[in-house]
């Protein structure tokens, strides 16, 4: 998987699926109106007509299923006929599993998407999650060869023309960033410490013409950030904040996404155990979404400021690790007394989103973090868990996951009854809840906002990715799709602008309106 290159195309061509495997996929209903002339060229002289549609007629989901039409080498795939409102209607976690399980062997292949228009993206996110590009298998580094896969999509129902340029280049970089997140959380720490994670960051700036701004180590500590430099600095390699900024002439507002970086969580004193531990190297799954994201929308033309923020550290056990007990000062201007120092995500992201809001002065802060293993219990593995102080954003995000596939589902937000979880003797509040079993993962999305304040007037997310950052032992590069879709209004990319949480018909833009704040949920 990880010498695939993908290639999305208006037409993939014709070719026997003896020299190009072909895997056609979509749901049945989609399927089921295509003509024979829309396919055969893929198939042919291999697969008959008579074939085809008998192979259709086999079809049963349920929720998938699959029917081989020559050999191993030309299969046609069926996805959920319907979904629940909590899912997206392109049933985008299927088609990653199908193609897994079903796209055929070999060095050229195909893949046909068979969907209606506005489930391109989610689509194409989904096909990208099914090829990692990390892998250090002996296997892999003695095989020269690359391997591409022509991605076609076949549109139905209304609005079925061919696919534009325009919209083949955005899922294009949606799906690099897709990839690069995944990359970097499959990465283990040896090979992914804050040093590597800025020379990705740097790279990306670099391709952006954006020269990133880093404070590290003992600089942290000098400006006040005691929040990511107590949580790195027992480790070999020194935490560090870094931010990329896009600022292009006729912004109307400023917003900042906040990722958590955390390389590798040992839980720090407060130790991970030996079932536990394994798999951290992903704690750093909203920083990685973040920097893919940034990417992929700055290449598509981001109209409002946008910087990201990456608190990067590797909480780590040494003579210098925070203890429980200490008290550290937060760059909010807040003390924090430690009771917990496996409660670390908690504390880079208040620095993260305080600089956000005094240095920045963003309107929009959205924090994105590998948070709370509570959230799998709360939302589950496949729901992201989103808490804000505004329901617009809250219905919002929940219209966003479902048109791009990264899908969220809320948490309570309460901090008049949920806050005192923190209440400490000796400091402005603790870092860990007094009572587990009292809404954990909005008490910790509670204690970042804090740092901003209850009452500040702007707009304040957090997304909670614990699980859905990865399915099994690989990441998915989740986030990256969500964060494209919830601001797709601020892109100058139609396809963005449709996945939005508006819409590409539901807003009629006023000359004047580019004088006041853009609209995007």
């Amino acid at each position: 998987m990880a010498n695939v290159r993908l290639e999305f195309k208006s037409s993939a061509g014709d070719a026997d699926p003896q020299t190009r495997p072909v895997l056609i996929l979509g749901q049945l209903p989609n399927l089921l109106r295509v003509l024979w002339s829309d396919v055969r060229g893929k198939l042919q002289p291999r697969v008959t007509e008579e074939i085809w549609k008998n192979a259709l007629g086999t079809l049963s989901p349920n929720p998938t299923d699959s029917c081989p039409l020559y050999l191993n080498l030309a299969t046609v795939a069926a996805l959920p006929s319907r979904v629940s409102r909590h899912n997206s209607p392109s049933a985008a976690h299927f088609i990653t599993r199908l193609i897994r399980n079903c796209l055929p062997a070999g060095t050229t292949r195909c893949i046909l998407m068979v969907c209606e228009r506005s489930e391109v993206f989610a689509s194409a996110c989904a096909i990208a999650r099914a090829f990692p590009l990390f892998t250090r298998r002996s296997s892999a580094s003695r095989r020269a060869e690359k391997k591409s896969i022509a991605v076609e999509f076949l549109l139905v129902g209304q609005n079925n023309g061919p696919m534009e340029v325009t919209t083949l280049k955005c899922l294009e970089s949606a799906t690099e960033g897709v990839r690069l997140a995944a990359r970097i959380v499959d990465t283990p720490c040896n090979e992914m410490n804050t040093d590597h994670f800025i020379e990705e960051i740097a790279a990306v700036g670099k391709e952006l013409c954006i020269t990133p701004k880093i404070i590290r180590d003992q600089e942290l500590k000098e400006k006040g950030f005691g929040g990511i430099y107590g949580v790195g600095k027992a480790a070999e390699h020194p935490p560090a904040f870094v931010i990329l900024s896009h600022t292009p002439e006729g912004a109307t507002q400023t917003i900042a996404w906040v990722g958590k970086g955390i390389v590798y969580d040992t839980g720090g004193l407060s130790i991970k155990g030996k079932t536990t531990m394994p798999g951290m190297k992903r704690d750093c799954g909203g920083a990685a979404a973040v920097l893919g994201a940034f990417k992929a929308a700055v290449k598509q033309g981001f109209k409002d400021n946008l910087h990201a923020l990456f608190c990067l550290a590797e909480n780590s056990v040494g003579p210098n690790a925070t203890r429980p007990d200490d008290i550290h000062l937060l760059y909010s201007g807040k003390t924090v007394e430690i009771n917990n120092t496996d409660a670390e995500g908690r504390l880079v992201l208040a620095d993260g989103v305080s600089y956000a809001c005094k240095d920045l002065n963003a309107d929009i802060i959205l924090d994105m973090a590998t948070l709370t293993g509570a959230q799998a219990i709360a939302t589950g593995k496949h729901h992201a868990a989103v808490l804000t102080n505004s329901e617009e954003w809250e219905m919002a995000c929940v219209k966003a996951g479902r048109k791009c596939g990264d899908l969220v589902h809320p948490l309570v937000y309460c901090p008049e009854l949920h806050f005192n979880e923190f209440s400490s003797a000796v400091a402005d509040m603790k870092n860990s809840v007094a009572d587990r079993e009292n809404a954990q993962s909005s008490c910790a999305g509670l204690f970042i906002a804090s740092h901003i304040g209850f009452d500040w007037p702007g707009v304040w997310v957090h997304v909670d990715i614990a699980s859905p950052v990865h399915t099994g032992e690989r990441a998915t590069g989740f986030g990256v799709a969500l964060l494209l879709s919830l601001f797709g209004r601020a892109s100058e990319d139609p396809l963005l602008n449709m996945v939005s949480p508006l819409g590409e018909d539901e807003v009629v833009e006023t000359p004047e309106r580019d004088t006041k704040r853009r609209r995007l949920v």
